[in-house]
């Protein structure tokens, strides 16, 4: 086995190498490298800067490699969590406030993902929510975001979900995909970059022979901050540590720092991070992830700032169903505290 002295210069060599690729300064050294750290996230836009701090090693000060896997729906990410599989996990808001209140070690690091939902529709006279009363809609991850999204704006305005939209539930958002551009559904509901893989697809052959024209319907973002202008996003995802890794406050600064940093590289370079995206994710398109860093809102917020948006979001899902966040608010411990 190397010693530490050895995994130290190697880091640094790493580090060095990820600055030459285009990467990120090296974040402060910790006293003892891991051997490991493993990140995790969905094909969702939250994953972007996750990916590229595995492809260039932005971690390298505080372990030897930096490892990302995906997770595809919210059950194989509950146990992922729990069983150790990943370190930092880019998950929803309220799941990482469910696994906390059930027990499991889970520290929240930041928000990143600040509403990247839209209902994209053969239609393009929907515009708002109620533009889609009585129509079918697909809607991925039932009982998660962004069904969760859907049921909270509906009752806002006066609708109920189940009632006033004929939701047709698909397990992952690239099977709500496939209805919409395949013709089976007129309107989806989808996360970025689902939405502009749509979009892209629909313009391409052969797809575009048989796919139907579509248009950004319902913004989901705007429709929140029209209905709650007391706090007027949408913390709906972030990253979180999990398992023994949050007993390292120098770990978890290095992983907020990095990720941070990422999301900068990340909106300024939209196509390479793109191409990295894609190459990591199955059915994902470089263009189609640079169109979805350009229209989402992705901007790493740490916890702790996050606090009075992610406590007014909370309320609202609580008081819809206290299930949805395991029971209870969650208390201090939950949020990072560098």
């Amino acid at each position: 086995m190397p010693s530490f002295s050895r995994l130290n210069r190697r880091a640094a060599l790493r580090a060095a190498g990820a600055l030459a690729l285009g990467g990120l300064p090296a974040v402060r050294a910790a006293a003892a490298p891991l051997p490991r750290i493993m990140l995790s996230g969905p094909p969702a836009i939250v994953s972007a800067p996750l990916i590229h701090m595995a492809e260039t090693n932005a971690l390298a000060a505080v372990a030897a490699q930096t490892g990302f896997t995906s997770w595809r729906d919210p059950d194989q990410l509950r146990v992922m969590a729990l069983g150790g599989k990943a370190d930092v996990l880019a998950m929803p808001s309220n799941v990482a406030a469910n696994l906390y209140n059930r027990g499991a070690g889970v520290t929240l690091l930041n928000i990143s993902t600040w509403g990247a939902l839209w209902i994209v529709t053969r239609d393009g006279a929907r515009r708002t929510l109620a533009d889609f009363r009585g129509e079918e809609i697909a809607v991925p991850f039932r009982g998660d975001m962004p069904d969760l999204m859907l049921q909270l704006l509906a009752a806002r305005q006066g609708l109920d979900a189940r009632r006033d939209f004929r939701v047709r539930y698909v397990p992952t958002p690239m099977e709500a995909m496939q209805l919409l551009i395949t013709r089976r559904v007129r309107h989806a509901l989808l996360a970025e970059p689902a939405v502009s893989m749509a979009l892209r697809k629909t313009q391409s052959f052969p797809v575009g022979l048989i796919a139907p024209e579509l248009h950004r319907g319902a913004d989901l973002q705007q429709e929140w901050g029209r209905v709650f202008q007391r706090a007027p996003r949408i913390p709906q995802a972030g990253i979180a540590a999990v398992g023994a890794v949050r007993a390292q406050p120098a770990v978890l600064a290095a992983v907020a720092e990095a990720y941070a940093r990422s999301v900068a590289w990340c909106r300024a370079n939209p196509l390479e991070c793109g191409r990295m995206v894609a190459a990591r994710m199955d059915l994902l398109t470089p263009e189609a992830v640079a169109d979805a860093v350009a229209t989402s809102q992705l901007d790493a917020v740490p916890a702790q700032r996050a606090r009075a948006e992610i406590d007014f979001f909370f309320q609202q899902l609580f008081a819809r169903d206290p299930a949805l966040l395991g029971g209870k608010l969650p208390d201090d411990k939950f949020f990072h505290a560098p």
